[in-house]
């Protein structure tokens, strides 16, 4: 299969979140032996894999807010369904507003999106490869994460990591 690069630099700040980068990531084309995996296991994964390397940089391990996978899932659910990738909903809404409509009252740090990644080791070891993706996941100030993984019509994956404390 024929591997799609994509790689888009789209920054997001949160109001109080002056090192909460959130860029988009480096893609490549989704796999049909990993369609039957639930993306429930992707999203315990990515945590899982988020945390060892938060460990070896020297920040404590993120907690799971519901909240905040409720918005992830939502935002990656949007971008499948109508086939968009942006930090920006097709709303308008931001990753800022989107946290909070799904519940989260504290501070959002940041977000990372990614699709097309087969499962949770790629897309966790290309977001960590980004300098702005690593930034999110070792900024230690953050305490909290949610993630939303997401598969279109064709089993393509989108994924989402929000950030909070």
């Amino acid at each position: 299969m024929r591997t799609i690069v994509r790689l888009a630099a789209l920054a997001v700040l949160g109001p109080a979140a002056a090192s909460g980068l959130a860029l988009a990531a480096t893609a490549s084309s989704a796999s049909a032996s990993s369609a039957s995996v639930r993306t429930s296991v992707f999203e315990a994964q990515v945590v899982s894999q988020t945390n060892a390397a938060r460990v070896r940089a020297g920040c404590e391990k993120l907690r799971v807010s519901r909240s905040l996978a409720k918005a992830a899932e939502s935002h990656s659910r949007e971008m499948a369904r109508r086939d968009f990738f942006s930090h920006t909903g097709a709303d308008g809404s931001r990753f800022t507003q989107r946290t909070k409509e799904a519940g989260f009252t504290s501070q959002p740090m940041g977000e990372n999106i990614a699709w097309g990644y087969k499962n949770a080791e790629g897309v966790t070891r290309g977001w960590l490869r980004s300098p702005g993706h690593r930034r999110n996941m070792l900024n230690c100030r953050s305490t909290l994460i949610g993630v939303g993984a997401v598969r279109n019509s064709d089993g393509v994956l989108y994924w989402t990591q929000e950030f909070g404390k």
